[in-house]
Formats: C-alpha cells, sequence, structure tokens
C-alpha cells in the first residue's frame, strides 16, 4: 500500500478530496500529509448548498494525531466558491470543525486528556499553547450545548460557588435528578437565577416540582416571581440550616473559651472541630473526652445539643410532625440565653415552610454540595481562574454532561 493509500486511510480522507503526497521531515520532527480537493468536482456553498463557481484555494494546516514520535500536519489547499447569495465562503474540511487549527481526531485526543487534567498540564504534555487547549475546551463546550436537549429538570438545586477571593461568586443550577450542571452565570443576584426561568416557557416552569436553594434572598425572590405556586417548590437545604447552626455552635464555643482562658481553664482548647462533627463519625481518640465535654454544664454543649435536636426535624415522617418538633425545639432554643443560636433559630422560623417543603419532598442540596466541591477542586488545579466565562466554560466542560466530542468522531459522553 502506498503511503498516500495508508493516510488517506488514516485520516478518512474521501473523495473529492485525495491525499497527493506525504513528506517526513526529520529535522523538523514532522510528518506533512499534503491533501487536495479535485477541480473536476462540482462545489456547493457551504451555506445553501447551492451550486456555486470556484473563486480560489487557500492554503490550511492542521495538527493530526502523532506518527510514531513525528507530529502529523494535515496540509490543504481549500477551496473558496462564489455564491450569487452568500458571496466568498469556504469549504469545510470533513477531517476538522470550522475555526479549529486541529483534526478532529487529534481535537477528542485533548478533550480526553482534558478529562484528567488542567488546561496547563494538557498543553505541556502535547506541546500546545495554553491558548489552543483552552480553545479546545471553548468548542467542546459550545457543540455541546447546541446539541443538549431541552428538557425541564424536574428538581432543581442552585447554590453560588466562589470564583476568586474577593467575594465573587458563579450561581450554579443543576438537575438534582440527572445529577448535570445545567445553568452557570455570573453573580448570585436576582436577575441572575431569573435569567434562567426565562429561558423556559411559562407551562415549562409549571413541571419544575421543587427548587433546592439555601435562604439567600435574591434567589427566594427570583423563584417566588417565576414559578407558579412558588411557595410550595421553594425547599431550603438540610445542610444549609446544619451549617448555620454549625458556625451558632462555634460563636457559642468562641466565646466561652475565651472566658475560660481568661479563668487559666484549658477545658475547651483543641476541640474546636469537635461540635461540628456528626456524633457518629467524631474520631475515636476524641469521642471520650468528647463525651465527657457533652456532660459537662457548658454553654457550649447546650448549643451543641440543640443543633443536634434540630437535625430530628428531618427524620420524621412527614410534614406536620416536623413541624411539632419545631415548635418544642424552637421553644427551648429562644430561652437558651445562648444569642449566637437564638439568632439561627428566629432565621429557621422565618423560613420553615421552605424547610417543611424540603422534609416532605426528600430533597436536599447534597448532589450540587458536590458538585460545587468538584468545581472547587478544578479552581485549584487551575491555580485560579482570572476570567469569569473561562471558569463557566470548565465547569461546563466537566460537569455538564454534555456531547463534547467532534461530530466526524464517533465518541460521545454517553
Amino acid at each position: 500500500m502506498r503511503d498516500t493509500d495508508l493516510y488517506a486511510q488514516i485520516l478518512g480522507v474521501t473523495s473529492p478530496w485525495q491525499v497527493t503526497d506525504v513528506a517526513l521531515r526529520l529535522s523538523a520532527g514532522e510528518v506533512e500529509v499534503r491533501v487536495k480537493h479535485k477541480a473536476t468536482e462540482t462545489v456547493a456553498c457551504p451555506e445553501c448548498g447551492a451550486a456555486a463557481a470556484r473563486y480560489d484555494t487557500r492554503l490550511r494546516r492542521w495538527r493530526h494525531l502523532p506518527t510514531c514520535q513525528y507530529k502529523t500536519i494535515l496540509a490543504a489547499e481549500v477551496p473558496r466558491v462564489r455564491c450569487p447569495q452568500h458571496g466568498v465562503r469556504t469549504l469545510a474540511a470533513p477531517w476538522s470543525e470550522p475555526g479549529s487549527g486541529f483534526t478532529a481526531l487529534f481535537e477528542a485526543l485533548v478533550i480526553d486528556w482534558l478529562r484528567e487534567a488542567s488546561i496547563s498540564a494538557v498543553a505541556r504534555q502535547l506541546g500546545l499553547t495554553w491558548d489552543e487547549v483552552d480553545g479546545v475546551m471553548q468548542r467542546a463546550v459550545r457543540r455541546g450545548l447546541e446539541r443538549r436537549q431541552r428538557v425541564v429538570p424536574r428538581r432543581l438545586g442552585v447554590d453560588e460557588t466562589s470564583f476568586q477571593k474577593r467575594h465573587e461568586y458563579v450561581t450554579v443550577v443543576a438537575d438534582l435528578d440527572g445529577g448535570d450542571v445545567q445553568h452557570v452565570a455570573d453573580g448570585r443576584g436576582k436577575e441572575v437565577l431569573t435569567a434562567y426561568y426565562d429561558s423556559f416557557a411559562e407551562e415549562e416552569l409549571d413541571q419544575i416540582e421543587t427548587v433546592a436553594m439555601d435562604m439567600w434572598g435574591p434567589y427566594i425572590a427570583a423563584t417566588l416571581a417565576a414559578l407558579p405556586e412558588a411557595e410550595s417548590k421553594i425547599a431550603f437545604d438540610k445542610f444549609h440550616v446544619a451549617m448555620h447552626l454549625g458556625r451558632a455552635v462555634d460563636r457559642v464555643r468562641r466565646e466561652e473559651n475565651r472566658r475560660l482562658k481568661e479563668m487559666g481553664d484549658d477545658t475547651l482548647k483543641g476541640t474546636r472541630h469537635w461540635w461540628l462533627y456528626h456524633p457518629d463519625r467524631l474520631p475515636k481518640k476524641a469521642a471520650v473526652r468528647f463525651d465527657q465535654l457533652v456532660r459537662k454544664a457548658l454553654k457550649t454543649s447546650r448549643a451543641w445539643m440543640l443543633k443536634e435536636l434540630a437535625m430530628e426535624m428531618w427524620e420524621q415522617p412527614d410534614r406536620e410532625a416536623a413541624r411539632s418538633i419545631f415548635k418544642a425545639w424552637y421553644s427551648w432554643a429562644i430561652r437558651s440565653r445562648l444569642e449566637p443560636i437564638k439568632r439561627v433559630a428566629r432565621m429557621i422560623k422565618r423560613h420553615l415552610e421552605g424547610i417543611l417543603n424540603a422534609i416532605a419532598a426528600a430533597v436536599t442540596n447534597a448532589r450540587l454540595e458536590g458538585l460545587n466541591t468538584m468545581i472547587q477542586g478544578l479552581k485549584r488545579s487551575a491555580r485560579g481562574f482570572r476570567s469569569r466565562p473561562r471558569f463557566r466554560n470548565a465547569i461546563l466542560f466537566h460537569l455538564g454532561g454534555l456531547d463534547l466530542y467532534p461530530q466526524a468522531v464517533a465518541h460521545s459522553n454517553s
């Protein structure tokens, strides 16, 4: 088999294209494969498909998968045509996608690498620039979003994740059943979530049954304004309630520890994280001492007990049983003389119906919290993102459940 025939098969080059030459350049460490379009073939406008006259050709080069240890370059004189309706247009190259300097197979390789490593690492390993690899990621996400079927998630999770350290955020919306990120947008204001809801028709919005979120006012306002019967659909996440109670316990501990230390008492020294653990997950080496602390007449112990008792609401079989538990708990909490606990108790009371919605629907943002952890991992591996669009793009690339590969590659996420 001639080398031209071999590369025609490897590259999938078929008529009206043909491989005309294969040149090995040892000094450059390259194999160049020359391809041309048969001049005798009729041409059509790539926009409308109408017959068009040839205008000229332009030499273009694409990087392909390596041949042994050599970089492989595909070079082609790509025809341009003159269409009466659309003017001069360039014919599409079947081995690549518009705007890419890589063959579809090489771009698929970059995508596979990006699933496993950061942009910088992939660029180093494949001898590419950071911008070239980022361009592959951008194109992958763009075609993935174009291919995504329009589905209205039945249960949504909404949360913010930090973009940089200066209190900058992006809002992430996920399908709690499918586990994929559906939407990423800058900021965490009402308009951010409103824009997502506005992408649906009114009858589609009615299909949304639950929106799990924390008690962030702008998210609440956007959902109340957009969804029919939103009061019964907003579900305040258990883990955010636990987070607020955990912070209240820590405030009580800090104040009490400061007071005890002034008296020369180190009872609470080194116990900060113990009060945040679930009792069943406390390290064994700490369990005995922690049990002793809980039994002591400490403000921190009372605060911790109130935190744990609040969690019993989520163990109830129905909404009314949970409401009954809350009433008893609230009465104790508000009389506890522990100001951080009292503040959280009042907050829970203001948002009680949404908490009961979450209990009745058995919904949490645990899946979205897991996605948030992965998002922060992406940020760390990239050593931060200077650009919000690139940060959003990376989230959708890794967590959007998108079909990322070029059309010419028989490959998908499924």
